[in-house]
């Protein structure tokens, strides 16, 4: 993360955005699990190794019947939060008080629930987290019954976006209420679109720490800009969230023109779909959650031990030694049939010419298939979404 010098301009920006990052920064992932589980191709046997940040699709993954997933993070808040919702998903009586939990999240009943049903099986330092407390005195478990999604570093920066659109007389929610595709980009290129060519709009997203609650460090901020003005980058994705997708069925689309769930009655993650309980319940023991760097974690396992690898955008941070590092030692772990898929916030893949020809020539880019997970991911904020597979040993 830190690449410049202390006193630097950008060195100053890295290390305010590590602070920033310290606390919850996602209380739901902003990676669609279904183009993940698409292209992963999860199967019984697979050992799934991933950031698990919110842990959304971590648990969404168990859907898909792997035969393990290891969820690996150096954020201690997602660590609770993993592990919480890992309990809560054992610990809880029925569906409708997981829903409740995770979906509505915003509920006092959840409280109770959680003391009578979830505290007791947690282990120590998570729950010391759960019911500690944040920097004006509440106790986090609180945010269960405040709406969840409100809080974080994200829920934040959504709470914040809505607020630039209702000074410039725009109401997001407005988005919600559209019937069709149609009436969503109307509504789209009639209230929202003109927000992003106000004069204060381009000054405010040239500024790199205006980013820092979508989790965009200064040099990814770069790579998301490219050739591009910032304002008019995150007007196209917010056209593809806004449009691209029928939000009826894209529960992103709905957190972030809605600030939650819909209620929770609107569309959900699959691990919080009623269809997919029984399975998640039944498989969370496969989940192991651990406080550790990716690279480490794999450097501590052995040889051809897993074959699924997910590293969100993580690598868009990373110095070429860190991606050498990475890629070797995810090499070396490859099972046959590997595959590893990442995202960036510019459109093409990073590893080319950064990750040494030795350890990338073992992998194949499957740039179609990436091409159409990128057009699909209903997320809608990333440039590229991007699979390789292990040459010569797919499955």
């Amino acid at each position: 993360m830190h690449r410049h010098r202390h006193l630097s301009k950008q060195g100053f920006l890295e290390r305010a955005f590590t602070f920033a990052f310290r606390g919850l920064v996602y209380a739901q992932i902003w990676e669609d699990p279904e183009v993940d589980m698409e292209a992963l191709e999860i199967a019984p046997d697979s050992h799934v190794v991933t950031i698990a940040s919110g842990g959304c699709n971590v648990l969404s993954y168990l859907t898909a019947n792997p035969a393990k997933i290891t969820a690996v993070d150096l954020n201690t808040a997602h660590i609770a939060l993993n592990r919480l919702k890992l309990t809560a998903a054992k610990a809880l009586p029925d569906h409708a008080s997981f829903h409740r939990f995770f979906a509505r999240a915003d509920s006092k009943d959840n409280i109770a629930a959680y003391r009578r049903f979830v505290a007791p099986h947690l282990d120590e330092a998570t729950r010391r987290y759960w019911e500690g407390r944040d920097l004006i005195g509440r106790r986090r478990i609180g945010g269960f019954s405040r709406g969840i999604y409100r809080h974080g570093l994200l829920g934040r920066f959504i709470g914040a976006a809505h607020w630039l659109a209702r000074l410039h007389g725009v109401d997001p929610r407005r988005m919600l209420e559209a019937q069709s595709r149609d009436e969503q980009r109307a509504i789209f290129e009639r209230e929202l679109s003109p927000i992003f060519d106000s004069a204060f709009t381009r000054w405010l997203t040239s500024q790199p720490a205006s980013l820092f609650g979508l989790g965009i460090p200064p040099a990814q901020f770069e790579a998301l800009a490219g050739e591009e003005r910032m304002n008019e980058v995150l007007k196209a994705r917010l056209e593809k969230l806004a449009c691209d997708f029928d939000l009826k069925d894209n529960y992103f689309a709905v957190q972030a023109f809605g600030r939650g769930y819909a209620g929770g009655e609107g569309p959900l993650p699959p691990y919080l779909q009623a269809a997919n309980h029984e399975a998640v319940v039944e498989r969370v023991g496969r989940v192991d959650v651990r406080h550790v760097n990716f690279t480490d974690f794999l450097a501590s396992q052995p040889a051809a031990s897993a074959d699924r690898y997910v590293l969100l955008d993580a690598q868009d941070w990373m110095s070429d030694a860190q991606l050498n590092a990475l890629w070797a030692q995810i090499t070396r772990t490859a099972r046959p049939g590997a595959r590893v898929l990442f995202r960036t916030a510019g459109e093409a893949t990073i590893l080319p010419g950064r990750v040494s020809q030795a350890v990338l020539s073992r992998w194949s880019y499957s740039a179609e298939a990436s091409q159409g997970y990128t057009a699909r991911d209903r997320s809608a904020i990333y440039g590229g979404v991007h699979l390789y597979r292990l040459k010569g040993e797919e499955a």
